[in-house]
C-alpha cells in the first residue's frame, strides 16, 4: 500500500488556552506540541501533557507548585557591576577580608619579586621591566578581575614568547608588543571570542608548555654554569667553557630550590598546635624559597665586594639598573636606535605574528588558570580577557613587558588564604617599595643564581607522562601531542602552537566528512527491518558518507527489508540532506523498499518533497505499526500474485 500523501506521526494534539499563560504566537487556539513529561512510576511510560504534568503533580503533592517564581534564573547584574567586578563586593568587604588579604599580598609580594627579576632576565631585559610588570598588572587586576587567586604578572611563557619575537631588538619593540598585546586581548573580550581557546585541545597544550619549559631549562643552562660562549657551542667547547665557581653557586641554588620544595610536604605523625605552627612555618619557607636564595646570594656578593671590588667577584652578576620608579608615558610607536628611525610600521614588521601569538597563549593561560581556581564553575571569560588588556594596556604606559596569570602564584595565593583580588594592591605596594629602595642592589645577584630560580620554577612544568596513555588510548592526540612539542624544540613555539591548532582542525573537519554510523539488523514482534544509526552528528559534510551506508546496506540485504534511519543527530538540515535524502528514496522505490524516517522533527519533514515510500515516525509503536503495514500490503501482493 502506498500512501498518496506524506503524513506525519508522533505530534500531540493542540491544547487550548490555559488560564494564566499565553497563547503561543501562530497557533491556532493558543496551542503548540508541548513537552512530554513521563511518570517514572508508570510501567508503560504513560505520557503527560505540560497541562496534565501540572495537575499530576499538584495532586500528588497537594500543593500548587510555583514553577516560574521558584525557578526562573535569577537576574543578571548591572553591567557595570560586571565589567567593574570591585562594585560588586566592595561593599560587603569587612576587617576579616582585609587581613586574610593582606597575609596573601604580602606573601604574593615576597614571591613575585623574585620571579620577576628571573622572567626579566629570561626575556632579555634589564632586572626592573620585570618589576614594572609585577606591579601595574596586580592592580590594575584588583579593580576588573573575578578570581581572588589570579595574579598578573611576568611569567615563564610570556618571557620566552617575547625572546622569541623580540631577540636583539630595543627594548622599545617590547613595550609595544605588550600594548598589542592587550589591544587583541581587549578586542577579544569586547567580541566575546573566547570561544578560540576551545580550538586548542588539551594535548596541545600541555605539549606547547612542556616544549616551552624545556627550551627555558636549555636556555638558563649556560647561566647556571657560567658557560660565555655565545650561539651554540660545540659540546668540547661548552664543557671546556664551563666556570667552576658559577657552576658551584647555580648547583648549589638548585639543589637547595628543589630541597625547599619539599619543606611544604613534610607530614607529622601527630595533628597538634605545635605541629600545625611547625608546619605552617614550613609551608612560608617553602614557598618563600626564590626570595630566600636570591636574597642570600645578593647578600653573599654584596659583602665580597664591600670587603674587596666588585671586579673581584667570581661570579658573573647581573647588570646594573639605571632607574628606579616607573614614569608614566606613551608607548613608544617611533624611536631611535643605533642610528636608525623606528616608525610604527617597523615595529609591526619586527614582531610579525607575535601581535597574535601572545595575546592568544597569554588568554589561553589566564583562562585556565581562572577555571582551576573559580568556585562555582561560573566564569565570566569575557571579563577575564578585558582585565588581562587592560593590564598589559596599563603596563606599556609604564613600560612593562607581555603579562598573564601565573598558576604557580595562583597556587601561593590560595594557600595564604587570599579572599578577594584586594591582595593585589599589597602586591604592588611591595613590588613598587622594591623598585625604590632595592633598585640598587639588583646589580649584586648572581646570574647563576636567577638561572637556578627559572629551573627550578618551570622543570616541573615538563610533563611526560601523557605520552603513554594517548599512544594506548588516541592516536590522534598522542600525534598532536608529540608534533607541537617537536616542533616547539625545533621551530620555535609560536608554530608549534600553530601546528597543534590545525592538526586538530584537520581531525574535526575528518571527522564530520566521515561520520561514524552503525547498521544493524534488528527484529521487532517477527518483524525484520534494517536499523541505521549514525553515532556522531551528522552535518552536510557527511551526507556522502550516510549516503554510501544507506547503499551499502540495501545492497548487503538484498532489498529485502525496510529501513529506518535515525534522523535525531541530523545538524543543520539544508537543500544537501534535502537532495540526499530525494535520491536515495528514489532508488528504494525502484527496488519496492520502504525507508522509515525516525526522530525527524515537522520542520524538517516540511522540507522534503512527497514521495511514496518514505514514513515518519517519533515512537517505537509507530515505527510497529509502519512495520506492520508494509508486511500486510506485501502479504497481500503475493497472495495476488
Amino acid at each position: 500500500m502506498r500512501w498518496p500523501r506524506k503524513h506525519t506521526f508522533g505530534l500531540w494534539p493542540t491544547v487550548g488556552k490555559r488560564s494564566g499563560s499565553g497563547a503561543s504566537k501562530g497557533q491556532p487556539g493558543g496551542g503548540a506540541t508541548v513537552a512530554t513529561i513521563y511518570d517514572p512510576n508508570c510501567e508503560e511510560k504513560e505520557k503527560y501533557t505540560l497541562q496534565n504534568g501540572d495537575d499530576y503533580y499538584d495532586q500528588a503533592n497537594g500543593h500548587t507548585v510555583d514553577v516560574e517564581g521558584k525557578y526562573t534564573k535569577a537576574k543578571q547584574a548591572h553591567w557595570l557591576l560586571r565589567r567593574i567586578y570591585i562594585l560588586s563586593w566592595i561593599r560587603s568587604y569587612d576587617r576579616e577580608r582585609a587581613f586574610a588579604d593582606l597575609i596573601a599580598g604580602i606573601t604574593l609580594g615576597l614571591t613575585i619579586i623574585p620571579q620577576s627579576i628571573a622572567y626579566a632576565a629570561l626575556a632579555g631585559l634589564s632586572s626592573e621591566y620585570g618589576l614594572y610588570s609585577a606591579f601595574i598588572g596586580s592592580i590594575i587586576y584588583v579593580f576588573f578581575g573575578t578570581i581572588p587567586q589570579v595574579s598578573i604578572g611576568p611569567t615563564s611563557l610570556m618571557a620566552i614568547l617575547t625572546l622569541q619575537f623580540c631577540a636583539d631588538k630595543p627594548v622599545q619593540v617590547v613595550i609595544v608588543l605588550a600594548f598589542l598585546a592587550g589591544l587583541v586581548e581587549l578586542a577579544m573580550g569586547v567580541f566575546q571570542l573566547g570561544f578560540i581557546v576551545s580550538f586548542i585541545p588539551g594535548p596541545v597544550t600541555k605539549a606547547f608548555t612542556s616544549g616551552t619549559a624545556v627550551i627555558v631549562v636549555f636556555a638558563q643552562i649556560k647561566n647556571l654554569l657560567g658557560v660565555r660562549e655565545k650561539g651554540f657551542p660545540s659540546i668540547g667547547e661548552f664543557f671546556g667553557s664551563i666556570r667552576p665557581s658559577d657552576a658551584a653557586m647555580g648547583i648549589f641554588c638548585l639543589v637547595v630550590l628543589l630541597s625547599l620544595r619539599l619543606l611544604s610536604q613534610v607530614k607529622f605523625k601527630q595533628d597538634s598546635p605545635m605541629t600545625r605552627r611547625l608546619k605552617k612555618v614550613l609551608w612560608y619557607i617553602s614557598i618563600s624559597r626564590n626570595a630566600l636564595v636570591v636574597f642570600f646570594t645578593g647578600l653573599l656578593v654584596f659583602i665580597w665586594v664591600k670587603k674587596s671590588s666588585l671586579e673581584a667577584v667570581p661570579f658573573a652578576l647581573s647588570s646594573k639598573v639605571s632607574s628606579a620608579m616607573p614614569s608614566i608615558k606613551l608607548p613608544p610607536f617611533a624611536f631611535e636606535y643605533q642610528n636608525r628611525t623606528y616608525v610604527f610600521t617597523d615595529i609591526l614588521h619586527e614582531l610579525g605574528s607575535g601581535i597574535v601569538v601572545v595575546p592568544i597563549v597569554a588568554v589561553l593561560a589566564n583562562v585556565a588558570i581562572a577555571k582551576a581556581f573559580v568556585k562555582d564553575g561560573n566564569l565570566d571569560a569575557s571579563q577575564e580577557m578585558l582585565t588581562l588588556g587592560l593590564c598589559n594596556i596599563a603596563g606599556s604606559f609604564f613600560s612593562a613587558m607581555p603579562t598573564c596569570g601565573a598558576f604557580t602564584r595562583s597556587a601561593v595565593s590560595q594557600a595564604s588564604g587570599v579572599r578577594t583580588p584586594m591582595a593585589g594592591i599589597y602586591t604592588g605596594l611591595i613590588v613598587l617599595s622594591a623598585l625604590s629602595i632595592l633598585t640598587p642592589y639588583f646589580q649584586y645577584i648572581p646570574k647563576a643564581s636567577l638561572s637556578a630560580v627559572l629551573i627550578a620554577a618551570v622543570i616541573f612544568m615538563i610533563d611526560l607522562a601523557p605520552v603513554k596513555e594517548l599512544w594506548r588510548t588516541n592516536k590522534k592526540d598522542f600525534f598532536s601531542w608529540v608534533g607541537s612539542f617537536i616542533i616547539c624544540l625545533v621551530a620555535g613555539v609560536e608554530l608549534g602552537l600553530l601546528f597543534g591548532i590545525v592538526l586538530s582542525m584537520v581531525f574535526i573537519l575528518l571527522r564530520l566528512g566521515n561520520p561514524k554510523i552503525e547498521v544493524s539488523l534488528k527484529k521487532e514482534e517477527s518483524l525484520t527491518y534494517v536499523h541505521v544509526v549514525p553515532q556522531s552528528d551528522i552535518y552536510y559534510t557527511g551526507v556522502d558518507t550516510l549516503r554510501g551506508e544507506l547503499r551499502g546496506a540495501c545492497s548487503l540485504y538484498r532489498n529485502d527489508f525496510p529501513v529506518v534511519l535515525d534522523c535525531s543527530r541530523f545538524m543543520q538540515f539544508d537543500a544537501t540532506f534535502t537532495e540526499m535524502l530525494t535520491a536515495v528514496s528514489k532508488e528504494m522505490a525502484e527496488n519496492d523498499v520502504l525507508l522509515i524516517l525516525q526522530n525527524m522533527s515537522l520542520k524538517v519533514q516540511q522540507m522534503l518533497p512527497v514521495i511514496g515510500n518514505v514514513r515518519f515516525c517519533q515512537e517505537d509503536s509507530q515505527l510497529i505499526s509502519h512495520l506492520q503495514q508494509e508486511k500486510e500490503s506485501g502479504q497481500q501482493l503475493d497472495a495476488k500474485l
